[in-house]
């Protein structure tokens, strides 16, 4: 149960009424992105090894990971990586459990290399440099891990969620993957910032060329030119607007977004766990956002993670289910408090009915735990 829950009834979307809307996605090869992936890809790691050598999952959090640019030198036609990204994992974890040592840094090295080499398939081996720096879990916050029962809420903390979004937020998520799909020249960092004024959009991208597949400036510029083309074609389904379109905006003369990783991490880019997109995949300003990095942290107690997704959750029932054209979502928790049961809920949706809402929304928190098994299976995206 929710101590206390507020459904407030509004007109409509509040966003989509606004004169003028910002959307921004930070791609999956974006160095922010690379940190957020390579801290969850940790975390499920630890939480498989904890779960099948200990019948459990331990306490950890690995949402400290920083990218250092690497460096390359791009040419048409291919060129080389000369300098490797460095990746550092830092962040807290259980170490031993019942005097059996954890192997910590080894299972961290190992997801943090194999989440590069997977989602960027220019890496090769010698082009990713690992350091992990992961300390020893805190006793007060172990403690609240291993006291049995219903997991217990580590922190004080809101999450926030929103659905089903406006055409434009709508539009910018789902891009990338065909971009991704269609366009083999096209780098894993691509960037995309949206501007609705009234009924009219401009998107700018910013898409990393990957030097093998094009073999003169020509070329380049022919691929440019495809994702201009791309995203228009996509905005006729997604949008029903008038859009145009800017691809690589700084290019000059004498510079191009050529590169041979496909990625801007090549060329001085650095990169954080929680500077991008939050748990929808987007970056939306004219949005009650947290600004909890969800990716890394621990899947069964740490609620700046599981409220952001959870109020996600909820909000897209109330849109699948109910049919709300709009459904915004607060939760709030308080330290020690069961995960499932929040202090305070805030929701502010078009639908009349606040009974349905309350129902939905102590469905969801009632499983909890199915999401815990999501995110540990890799079903949820967190960024």
């Amino acid at each position: 149960m929710v101590e206390h829950v507020a459904v407030e009834q509004c007109a409509g979307d509040p966003a989509a009424a606004r004169r003028m809307e910002f959307v921004e996605r930070k791609g999956v090869g974006h160095p922010d992105s690379l940190c957020d992936g390579v801290a969850e890809a940790v975390s499920r790691r630890l939480s498989r090894y904890y779960r099948r050598e200990f019948g459990r999952v331990c306490h950890h959090n690995t949402d400290k990971v920083h990218l250092g640019a690497g460096r390359a030198e791009p040419a048409f036609g291919g060129g080389e990586v000369v300098d490797p990204l460095y990746v550092l994992v830092g962040g807290r974890a259980t170490t031993d459990v019942d005097g059996e040592s954890v192997p910590v840094d080894r299972l961290a090295t190992e997801a943090a290399r194999e989440y590069l080499l997977d989602t960027v398939p220019e890496l090769d081996t010698a082009d990713v440099a690992v350091e992990t720096r992961i300390g020893r879990t805190s006793g007060d916050l172990r403690s609240l891990f291993e006291r049995g029962g219903e997991p217990l809420a580590n922190d004080t903390s809101f999450g926030v969620g929103h659905a089903p979004g406006t055409r434009t937020e709508r539009y910018v998520r789902t891009l990338e993957p065909r971009l991704h799909t269609e366009l083999d020249a096209v780098g894993k960092d691509v960037k995309l910032m949206a501007v609705r004024r009234g009924d009219r959009v401009h998107l700018t991208v910013a898409a990393a060329v990957v030097d093998r597949y094009v073999d003169g400036l020509a070329a380049y510029r022919e691929v440019l030119a495809r994702v201009a083309e791309l995203a228009e074609d996509h905005a006729t389904d997604a949008l029903d607007v008038p859009v145009s379109v800017d691809v690589n905006a700084a290019d000059d003369e004498e510079s191009v977004y050529l590169t041979t990783t496909g990625l801007s991490a090549e060329a001085g880019d650095d990169g954080a766990v929680g500077r991008g997109n939050r748990a929808n995949g987007l970056i939306t300003p004219h949005r009650a956002m947290s600004l909890e990095a969800t990716a890394g942290k621990n899947p069964v107690t740490h609620v700046g993670k599981l409220y952001n997704l959870l109020a996600l959750r909820v909000s897209r029932r109330l849109a699948d289910d109910l049919g709300a054209e709009h459904a915004g979502v607060q939760l709030l928790s308080q330290i020690g408090a069961p995960v499932s049961e929040p202090q305070a809920a805030d929701v502010v949706t078009t639908v009349g009915d606040a009974a349905a809402v309350e129902a939905v929304l102590e469905e969801e928190l009632a499983a909890v735990g199915d999401l815990t098994e999501d995110l540990i299976a890799g079903r949820v995206d967190t960024f």
